[in-house]
């Protein structure tokens, strides 16, 4: 259950928060045995550091890079199935210095997409190097204005850059510049490997690989709170002019997110798991209407029902141990 918000300011980063998150926590609800759970837009030297001066506890999401130092582990086979698709295995810290554990968890899903874009961003750095290099042949071009184009093109899709070398060279007898490029194929074979793979880092060491990724899972929770205020709750961001107007704006979407895991939490208990989206779809279809009956004195006579429900809303109401009202008392204003 969400139990309280910060606000920052727009423009200071994420990894700048921890801190003041971790102390307002432990100021406000005292220092209990919890485990901190953060992205790795999170994670820093310094934070890690911090982290570690009153032996709190952890799990944090690590860099993309720091894939490399795994390479072998990841051609081993000694995975642990966690459900179909998702595999997980703890890792001994390389240097042996921090007296982490690192956690390699590998997802089928993942992997699918991260393969489909790093393919569409090779496709289009490829086609774009073609088209340099074809100009490059028709015409003078400036070398310096060629490499800026080749920048260009790599900058704009990075996810792919390493997949191609590529080499500038100025003919000396026409001045005209040219451009070469190959395939790096050992990118390739890296990327295979690694798709789908990422790591975690924690000190917590009497859990298991399973446990820990669940719980690093929960952030997940978090990023569909976002979601939930667009789509469901319709509290689309606005451009406030004060501090004060941010303030509010920010309450009502937290009461409503409160409202809705309260919500979930109430389905749960019903045997109707933890999600209340669908179960609020089909409660909407119980539909009223107003039976009009006129009388002889000219006045008429208004009653506000309520429809049957279907068999399935039934059920529902059921679980959820509501009663539907016959009717519904009719204010005039």
């Amino acid at each position: 259950m969400p139990i309280g918000y910060e606000l920052f300011a727009g423009n200071r980063s994420d990894v700048t928060t921890v801190e003041q998150m971790v102390t307002t926590m432990e100021d406000r609800y005292g220092k209990s045995d919890r485990i901190w759970v953060m992205d790795r837009g999170m994670a820093s030297a310094d934070n890690i550091e911090f982290l570690k001066q009153e032996q709190r506890r952890y799990i944090i999401g690590t860099a993309k890079s720091m894939l490399k130092k795994y390479q072998r582990e990841l051609l081993k086979e000694d995975w642990s199935k966690v459900r179909d698709g998702l595999e997980v295995k703890l890792c001994a810290d390389p240097e042996g210095k921090s007296g982490e554990t690192f956690i390699l968890c590998r997802s089928s899903d993942r992997a699918s997409k991260e393969r489909a874009m790093h393919e569409r961003f090779e496709k289009r750095i490829e086609e774009g190097l073609a088209r340099i290099a074809n100009a490059c042949e028709r015409q003078k071009l400036d070398a310096v204005k060629v490499s800026h184009r080749v920048g260009k093109l790599l900058g704009q899709n990075t996810r792919a850059a390493g997949a191609f070398k590529t080499k500038i060279e100025v003919d000396q007898t026409t001045g005209r510049a040219m451009l070469k490029w190959e395939k790096v194929e050992s990118w390739r074979d890296w990327s295979r490997l690694s798709e789908g793979c990422y790591l975690l880092r924690s000190n917590v060491s009497d859990w298991s690989a399973e446990e820990l990724w669940r719980a690093y899972m929960q952030l997940t929770e978090a990023e569909g709170a976002f979601r939930i205020h667009k789509s469901d709750l319709s509290l689309r961001p606005v451009w406030h002019q004060k501090q004060q107007r941010v303030q509010a704006h920010v309450l009502v979407c937290f009461l409503a997110y409160v409202l809705w895991k309260t919500l979930a939490q109430w389905c749960k208990v019903a045997g109707l798991g933890d999600e209340p989206r669908k179960v609020l779809d089909e409660i909407a279809q119980v539909q009223t209407m107003d039976v009009v009956l006129p009388t002889r004195c000219g006045r008429e006579m208004r009653k506000r029902c309520v429809a049957q429900p279907s068999a399935h809303q039934s059920i529902l109401l059921q679980r959820l141990k509501l009663t539907l009202p016959r009717g519904l008392e009719i204010t005039t204003m």
